[in-house]
């Protein structure tokens, strides 16, 4: 019989009771007990449902109180010096994570923080040096294993794989990682030898690069590495996801391992490569439900697909999610006021379980009258969805057919806008600013609650958020910045509040996914035609403008990264949709400007997380969403300066993509890398002005004046100090107010400072 199984399971809970339940701790309402207590009853909860589902294996290992890249550094001992303590506990990785408190007049900065592939998680980067030391320190997998074993369920062990680790990494200084590799590989050893003892016959062993461009020496990096780990009696099922192995697959099924997993949701064409070349005793893992959207399976379509697989593998075949469904949210019976016709084109992780047990069944033979039904209802939705009339717009498709190159084109270069936009705005050296968002008090989170369940009405809310917004600004007045923001009060999420006011887009009340440690995002559904039907922010804007003599910067959330931090369709590409977007957003732009709004931010953090992952595809996607970037920014005259932000990213590889942005001014986040992030500016010879982050919002830290003055000279040896800006790193929402005006009083005596030893120097 063909076996079922999910590559991971979210682990905040349906109610996000693990993001709670560490927030809390944080506070100290809770202790540490408590805490764990939380975790262990979530994790045996997400067992029992995979169970329940009918899945024959459940996943451990999948499970993180931060990440899980830095639950393996952890076990690995690969902690930071500025981090090390006598033994490590879930504070160390708390501390690494969050940066932690100063101590004899030395902070430790957290760990950096970048995207999982193409994904909006976040993983925390190992930090390696020359002389490396890996050693089992922290036992939370074996833990886990044990806690599993104590209910009884048939287990199956997740794990990093050591290659994927080794190149997620970082190094400290300039020297060949890959000769850590037969340390890290022994490391690995003695950890599946501590699995196995466990009595768990199965480790499902991850290596998502196997999906990107590799060269000879990690290829040989992967042949030395599992012919030592294949010494061991753990059945290995080596897994990769989020694309095709492509030209890695011939390396990929000559590793001496017992199974293999394959993305098919992504890359179904790679099956007949895996059938041709899959060793005669493996196992074939086919990642046929879909890990990272909501829309339901077709069922029919995925038996039919995997037919010719049963055949010929027989029991040798087991059913899977194409990878971890973390990047879903939790359960779909928690919609309770999603539409019924939406509603029933959606699965989320619970339901996922019950496709992946279905699809298995039916493979198996088994046409009993549930599954009969199970198969009848998801051709019923198939055919509902594509005949909807909710979903096309003959107008907005027309618009989009109609995009010429001069719409994605300003009036003039940057070299000849930036001097008009000096003249208009008239801003200082080194000009403060922040990213957007102010601290979201629990006030301004009860009145949009009240606002959304009808206890207030409309002109009660608008008023309270004026309230706020005033306050906002009247708090940045009294700090001293240059260029001011309204402070978004009455946005719950970057994305999510566009997507609420913009036609195509449909929205869950619990469709919450993690993006990184207790962050957790609902993502819209983009299931029609986009289009703006009025404008979103102008209003706002302008009232935030009149309260202040100062320049008010108009926020905005750019194309790209509403498409990436959405559900997309399947039905059309995602350039169609972005450009869909991108029209809208130009109208914002365009009635921002008239509204009198001269400094307009359109943010785009998620460009460089929707590049592909391999190189052959990348400069397509970078083509469209420059252009659709442009798209919405072009509408406006050459004195209104457009910003844009990112986040979290590598840089050095699309530096000619950010650079054909042509934004007026991008904000970055380079405190965590002290400024070394600047260098792929520099080596771009990169046009336009830039704000580095000068300290790290998600650290509950207020860094010092000296520090920031420190980062920004640091940044003038890469950047002339003419097209510097000083800013935070991210936004501030998650923020107190005590420690966030404290930080910018800082931000802002640190700009003068350097005003008045750059004036002199000049």
């Amino acid at each position: 019989m063909a076996k079922s199984h999910i590559v991971g399971f979210p682990r905040i809970g349906a109610d996000r009771e693990l993001k709670k339940a560490i927030e809390s701790y944080w506070k100290n309402d809770i202790t540490k007990v408590e805490l764990e207590a939380v975790g262990k009853q979530l994790r045996a909860k997400h067992w029992q449902q995979q169970i329940d589902a009918g899945l024959d294996f459940i996943t451990v290992g999948d499970f993180a109180w931060y990440d899980q890249v830095l639950a393996l550094s952890a076990t690995l001992g690969v902690i930071p010096a500025r981090h090390q303590e006598d033994n490590i506990t879930l504070d160390t990785l708390f501390n690494m994570a969050r940066g932690s408190s100063p101590c004899c007049g030395q902070q430790a900065a957290a760990c950096e923080m970048t995207k999982w592939f193409d994904t909006n998680y976040h993983y925390l980067v190992p930090e390696l040096n020359e002389t490396q030391i890996f050693a089992l320190s922290y036992n939370q997998l074996i833990e886990e294993i044990q806690e599993a074993k104590a209910l009884g369920l048939p287990i199956k062990a997740s794990l990093l794989g050591p290659v994927s680790y080794l190149w997620l990494s970082k190094t400290n200084s300039d020297f060949d990682k890959l000769t850590l590799l037969p340390q890290l590989v022994e490391t690995y050893q003695q950890l599946l030898n501590k699995i196995e003892n466990e009595g768990v016959e199965w480790v499902q062993i991850e290596e998502p690069i196997l999906v990107q461009d590799l060269t000879t020496e990690w290829h040989n990096a992967f042949n030395t590495s599992y012919a030592e780990l294949a010494k061991g009696n753990s059945k290995l099922l080596l897994t990769s996801y989020f694309g095709a192995l492509g030209d890695n697959a011939e390396l990929v099924f000559s590793l001496p391992v017992d199974g293999f997993h394959i993305d098919l949701s992504r890359a179904p064409t790679q099956l007949d490569t895996a059938l041709a070349l899959l060793p005669d005793t493996a196992i074939l893992s086919a990642g046929i439900v879909n890990g990272r959207n909501i829309w339901r399976n077709d069922l029919a379509q995925s038996v039919n697909a995997l037919q010719q697989a049963k055949a010929l593998l027989g029991d040798r075949l087991w059913v899977a999610s194409s990878c971890s469904l973390q990047h879903s949210p939790v359960d779909l019976n928690n919609e309770t006021e999603l539409d019924s016709e939406l509603k029933s084109w959606l699965a989320y992780a619970a339901q996922k379980l019950t496709e992946i047990s279905t699809i298995n069944s039916l493979l198996n033979g088994d046409d009993s009258e549930p599954l009969s039904t199970q198969l009848n209802e998801s051709a019923a939705v198939v055919l509902s969805r594509a005949a909807s009339p909710r979903i096309h717009n003959a107008a907005v498709k027309a618009r989009v057919a109609a995009i010429t190159d001069q719409d994605a084109q300003r009036h003039s270069q940057f070299s000849q806008r930036i001097v008009s936009q000096q003249q208009e705005l008239n801003l200082p050296l080194f000009p403060t600013t922040t990213i957007g968002s102010f601290p979201q008090t629990s006030d301004i989170r009860q009145t949009r609650n009240q606002f959304k369940q009808h206890l207030i009405s409309q002109d009660q809310y608008v008023t309270k958020m004026q309230a706020e917004i005033k306050d906002v600004v009247k708090r940045q007045e009294a700090l001293g910045l240059d260029v001011l923001v309204h402070g978004e009060p009455e946005r719950n999420d970057m994305v999510e509040y566009f997507g609420e006011l913009l036609d195509g887009f449909a929205f869950s009340k619990n469709g919450w996914v993690q993006s990184y440690g207790t962050r957790c995002v609902k993502p819209p559904i983009i299931f029609g035609d986009i289009s703006r039907p009025a404008p979103m922010t102008v209003a706002w804007s302008q009232y935030a403008q009149a309260q202040t003599s100062k320049l008010m910067k108009g926020m905005l959330t750019g194309p790209v990264t509403i498409l990436c931090w959405s559900f997309t369709r399947d039905d059309i590409s995602r350039e169609q949709q972005t450009n869909q977007i991108a029209l809208a957003i130009r109208d914002e732009v365009v009635d921002l400007e008239k509204a009198g709004i001269k400094v307009i931010q359109i943010d785009e953090p998620a460009l460089r997380e929707g590049l592909p992952l391999r190189n052959s595809e990348q400069q397509a996607y970078l083509d469209w969403s420059t252009k659709a970037f442009r798209i919405s920014a072009s509408g406006v005259s050459d004195n209104t300066q457009i910003h844009t932000h990112m986040c979290y990213c590598e840089f050095n590889e699309i530096m000619p993509s950010i650079a054909a942005l042509d934004a007026d001014v991008i904000t970055i986040e380079t405190s965590r890398s002290n400024m070394d992030l600047l260098s792929a500016f520099t080596d771009f010879s990169y046009p336009n002005d830039i704000g580095p982050g000068v300290y790290d919002i998600h650290s509950p830290n207020v860094p010092s004046v000296e520090w920031m003055t420190q980062l920004i000279t640091n940044a003038s040896e890469y950047i002339d100090v003419a097209r510097l800006w000083v800013n935070p790193d991210c936004g501030l929402k998650t923020r107190g107010w005590q420690e966030t005006e404290a930080a910018l009083q800082n931000m802002v005596s640190a700009a003068h400072n350097l005003r008045e030893t750059f004036s002199h120097k000049s």
